[in-house]
Formats: C-alpha cells, sequence, structure tokens
C-alpha cells in the first residue's frame, strides 16, 4: 500500500517548460454539445463492419434454422435468446463508441487554469504536449482520438474508441455478449446440420441446400472466429480491472505510483456499484465523479525520504516515455 507521499513527485523543471501561453483556452462547457464520437475512417468502417455482421448472424440464425423449424417451441426459446443476446451486444458497442472514455480537457494548460489550481510550492503538474492539456495521473494520449485519456486501456477500432475510465463497463459487456451469441450459434448451427442430415434437406431450409450449407458454414467460421477473439478481450479486461493495471500500463512495465484497488474493488468501481443485475445492463451508466484537483494536481512536494525519491524517480521515467512535460510550481 502506497501512503500519499509516496505518489508524491520532486522533479526540478522550470515553469517556462510548460509554455502556458501557447495553449488555446478550452471551449465553455456545453459548447459542443455532449456527443461524443471519433471522426475516424478506419474506426467508422469496422464498426460498421461488426454491425453488419451480427445482422448476418441473426439472418441465418432467423430464416435459416429457426422458422423454417416445424418445433416451433425450440424456435421460440432460441429465438428469444440469442435475439436479446444480439441487442444486448449492439447496445453495449453502441453505448462503447459514444460515451467518453475519459478525456481530459483539451487545451487546458493554459497560465491561468495552473494559477487556478493555487499549486504549493514543489508541486508537479505535466502536460500533454500534444493536445495542450494538464496531464492526470495514468492518463494517456491517443492518435486516433487527440485526447488524453484517463486509464487509457487501448484504442479499439471496432467500437471505434479509446477503451477507458467511463466505458470500460460496456466495452466488457460487448465482449462478454458477443462471446455469448457466437456460441449459441455455434451450439444451434451444429444441432442443425445433425437436424439436416436426419431429414431431407429440401425440408430443412427455405433455401436451397447449396445455399444452406454456405450460409451455415459461413456462420460457423465468423461464430467460431469471434468466439475466440472477444473471449480473449473478455478474459484480458477483467484481468486488467482486478489488477488494477491497464494495458498500456502493462505493456510499458510502468511501476504503480497509485494505491491499487483489490480485485473487487476494482470491479465495482469499473461497473458502477456493488453486485447487482445493473453489471450487465449496458444502459445504467457508471456514474463518475472526478475531483477536478485530484484530477489534474498529479503529485505534490516531496518531504524527503528513499521510498519518496524512488517514486519520483519512477514517474519521471514513465512521463519521459509517454511524451509529457513537466513544471514544478
Amino acid at each position: 500500500m502506497f501512503s500519499p507521499v509516496h505518489r508524491f513527485r520532486d522533479i526540478e523543471r522550470k515553469p517556462e517548460y510548460l509554455h502556458p501561453e501557447k495553449c488555446i483556452p478550452p471551449p465553455r462547457p456545453g459548447s459542443l454539445g455532449t456527443m461524443w464520437f471519433i471522426r475516424d475512417g478506419c474506426g467508422i468502417a469496422c464498426a460498421v463492419i461488426t454491425w453488419l455482421l451480427v445482422v448476418y448472424a441473426d439472418f441465418v440464425v432467423l430464416f435459416v434454422m429457426l422458422i423454417p423449424s416445424r418445433n416451433y417451441i425450440y424456435s421460440t426459446i432460441n429465438g428469444v435468446i440469442f435475439n436479446s443476446l444480439a441487442f444486448l451486444a449492439l447496445a453495449s458497442h453502441f453505448r462503447a463508441m459514444l460515451t467518453d472514455p475519459g478525456a481530459v480537457p483539451k487545451g487546458n494548460a493554459t497560465k491561468e487554469f495552473i494559477e487556478s489550481l493555487q499549486l504549493k510550492p514543489g508541486q508537479v503538474v505535466y502536460k500533454c504536449p500534444k493536445c495542450c492539456s494538464i496531464k492526470p495521473d495514468r492518463a494517456h494520449h491517443c492518435s486516433v482520438c487527440k485526447r488524453c485519456i484517463r486509464k487509457m486501456d487501448h484504442h479499439c477500432p471496432w467500437v471505434n474508441n479509446c477503451v477507458g475510465e467511463n466505458n470500460q463497463k460496456y466495452f466488457v459487456l460487448f465482449t462478454m455478449y458477443i462471446a455469448l451469441i457466437s456460441l449459441h450459434a455455434l451450439i444451434m448451427v451444429g444441432f442443425h446440420f445433425l437436424y439436416c442430415f436426419e431429414e431431407d434437406w429440401t425440408e430443412c431450409s427455405s433455401f436451397a441446400p447449396p445455399t444452406t450449407v454456405i450460409l451455415l458454414i459461413l456462420l460457423c467460421f465468423e461464430a467460431l472466429l469471434f468466439l475466440i477473439f472477444t473471449s480473449v478481450m473478455f478474459g484480458t479486461q477483467v484481468h486488467s480491472i482486478c489488477t488494477d493495471e491497464t494495458g498500456i500500463e502493462r505493456l510499458k512495465n510502468e511501476n504503480p505510483t497509485w494505491e491499487k484497488l483489490g480485485s473487487w474493488e476494482g470491479m465495482e468501481a469499473a461497473f458502477g456499484g456493488s453486485f447487482s443485475l445493473n453489471w450487465f445492463n449496458p444502459f445504467k451508466s457508471v456514474d463518475s465523479k472526478p475531483d477536478l484537483l485530484r484530477a489534474t494536481t498529479v503529485s505534490g512536494a516531496a518531504s524527503g525520504g528513499g521510498g519518496a525519491e524512488g517514486c519520483a524517480e519512477r514517474c519521471a521515467e514513465a512521463r519521459e516515455a509517454d511524451g509529457s512535460e513537466e513544471v514544478k510550481a
């Protein structure tokens, strides 16, 4: 466990190194609306492909396997389950794509804003030279979003957004529901092939036998591929939450300079409260109440001691690797 003094950084830099006069003041809150959407061609294409693949899977499940079936109970139960999971998957994708992942206000590294923080002598703040913002602890700059993102795990083109502090829940739910519908589709394809082998192929589907086989094989390939991919992503995200370490921090092998949460505490923080059905509800928002001073003032004056100095050195190395600039009050 780290005491507050272990989070202090004492880095000797001249205030002029921050160049606050070169930053453009951020727009007033609400002037750009509350809509968050990344205008990236590759990400938009990947997001559209994701939706089309889910629609294709739903088409094959309904019109090739379930509707032609003479077992109405089997068709109804599986149709409701599959479409419910598909709806939740697309809703989770929608929320992950259009939710602000935790972007730091752009261009707030102005002289007036820094003075408003009322930093104590020796306190250090970090500036991202790319988006000209005061950078909180554990924030990283995304070259696609062109913003610094709090607790950024990675940028995912499939949701056309970063996975960060505010939308990690929706990304986890998206991978979970896609994995579930992929597994469900694989099971139904297996049963349908057995049914068609036992019965006449002309009666087990509304399409011609060659068309039915092609559609089922494509669905089987899609489901198997996405089952593996989303299961790995789901496991990786849950592991990151439980260890309180983002993918970028793990990739850069950063030494923790923050007080880590326990596994269950991390899950409650990521999913917005104590365990309940709302954990699995993509329409339930995660309450985020950031402390402005804590979010922007990421360090204080070291009072001495080898532990604080070692922490300062590790923090300095991490920030230099990330291209951040420091200023000491």
